[in-house]
Order: structure tokens, then sequence, then C-alpha cells
């Protein structure tokens, strides 16, 4: 079922889940890929009982599941009818398969309310846990408000690799500005301060800058350096108006599991499409 080449999409039958796959379908139509589109059922879990009513044609849980995977595809095809589009259906719990499906592949879109809530599950649970366990870059969608924007990346003091690559990637196959943002924890350094007294943020920004021209020399790199008692808040200030805000799993401050804390922040508060650059296990 895993498809190196596609970007896999979750599908629940929510406006979250048709905003994430019409997300996707621009995206799979931006880099020339496949669009796989998977709907996971609950119902296995909890009855055996998934056929049909007797006598009520189209009834039942299974043909209930197959709908909404059916929904999901037409989503699909209705953005782009070109694009090379399949779907499945799998049982079970949606993060883990989700997340199965996408290993090794380009990239996991799942809407920003999580998978399966209308059970119960927590808003944005399974999201929040495919962001900090998945074995590839996730993108959890809420509003596509700015479409034609630029991508903005944050970048720590490692200068987050992973996700300048990602960002770097997106703005080139997109032709959209990318924004390189540090969250600068140092004194901002004097006015008229030479090479000498330059802060540590100013280097990894500068580097983070060069980086990514190397990585997309066709694309207009910006570089900004940031400063605030709250790195998520700032970083999520500099993105307004952005197309996506590309972060990476580790972040400033406590980890969460495997999901840095500025990254837990963002996907809490971010309005805009969030990417988390993740790596195989």
């Amino acid at each position: 079922m895993q498809d190196p080449r596609a970007i896999v999409a979750g599908f629940d039958g929510s406006a979250e889940a048709a905003a994430a796959v019409q997300w996707a379908v621009r995206r799979a139509r931006a880099v020339r890929c496949p669009l796989h589109v998977v709907h996971c059922s609950l119902w296995p879990l909890l009855t055996r009982h998934l056929g049909p009513v007797p006598g009520v044609s189209g009834s039942g849980l299974e043909q209930s599941a197959q709908s909404i995977l059916e929904e999901g595809i037409a989503c699909a095809r209705a953005e782009d009818p070109d694009l090379d589009i399949r779907g499945t259906l799998l049982h079970g719990l949606p993060a883990q398969l989700l997340a199965d499906a996408a290993a090794g592949g380009r990239m996991l879109v799942v809407g920003s309310r999580g998978l399966g809530g209308f059970l119960g599950l927590l808003v944005g649970s399974v999201s929040l846990e495919l962001a900090a366990t998945a074995a590839c870059p996730v993108a959890v969608i809420r509003e596509d408000l700015h479409p034609g924007g630029p991508v903005v990346v944050a970048v720590n003091g490692s200068g987050s690799p992973a996700a300048l690559e990602d960002a770097s990637h997106m703005a080139a196959t997109t032709g959209a500005q990318l924004v390189v943002v540090h969250v600068s924890q140092t004194r901002a350094r004097p006015k008229h301060a030479g090479p000498e007294t330059e802060a540590p943020g100013d280097r990894v920004l500068q580097a983070a800058v060069r980086a990514a021209a190397a990585l997309a020399p066709a694309v207009d790199v910006q570089g900004k350096l940031l400063s605030g008692k709250s790195v998520a808040a700032a970083i999520l200030e500099a993105s307004e108006g952005a197309a996506v805000l590309v972060v990476g799993t580790k972040g400033y401050g406590a980890v969460k599991e495997t999901l840095g804390s500025t990254a837990h922040a963002v996907l809490h508060h971010a309005r805009g499409p969030v990417l988390v650059s993740r790596r195989g296990r």
C-alpha cells in the first residue's frame, strides 16, 4: 500500500478533512506525484455488525465507511480531475494506520481537528500524535487563507536542516518567496557593532539563509531575526499571511514526546497550514 512517490491525505468526512484533501491535491500537482486518500474506520473495533440492514439498500457501517472514502476521492477529483488519485479504506486506529500508510512517503496531510473525533477523541489528538510520531513530513491544515503567500520556516540554534530542506523545496516548486525566521534568545547586538560582536542569533539566521539559497537558487530568500518572551508567539506573528509555516520536530524548551514544545504550541494556535518536518524513524 505504501508508495514512496505519493502524498497521503487522511479523510473522515469533516470540513477540516476536506480542506486537507484539497490542499494535498494542490501540493501533489505542484510536485507531480500521486495522491492517496485514506479513510480509517473504527467501527470494526466496536462491533461485529457491519453489514447492511436486511431489506435496506446501501445500509450498514461498512458501506457508510466506504461512502466516506468515496466522498474524499470525489473531493480530490473535483480539485483536479487529471491528478493520479487512489483511495483505501482501512480498519482500526487512525493514527497508527495513517502513519503506516505514509511511512517513507513524500508527505502525510491531515485536518487540524484529527480523525475519529466524532467518537469522543480529543480535538486534534490524532493530528498531534501523527505530527509527533510519523516517519515522513506531516502537514496539518486548518484554513488555507493565503495560498499565494510566502513559505515561512522557523529555524532553531541547530539550523533545523530538515525544516529548511522541506521549506526550500516547497518554495521552489510553487514559486513562492521563502522567509527564514529565527527567534533570538540573546540580547540584540549594539546598533553599530562590528562583525566581532555579532550575536549568535545573527549567525544562526545568516547560515540558514545561505543554506536555503543553496538548496533553492531560484527562490527569493529573506531572513528575519525575531525576539520575544514566547518563541512560538514570535513565530506565529511572523507567519501571518504565509501560505504555510514549516517547523522542525525538536524546538526550544522541553520536548513533548518527539514533538518540540514550539512545534506543539504552533500546531495549537496557527491559523494556516503547518508542515512539521519529520523524517523516517
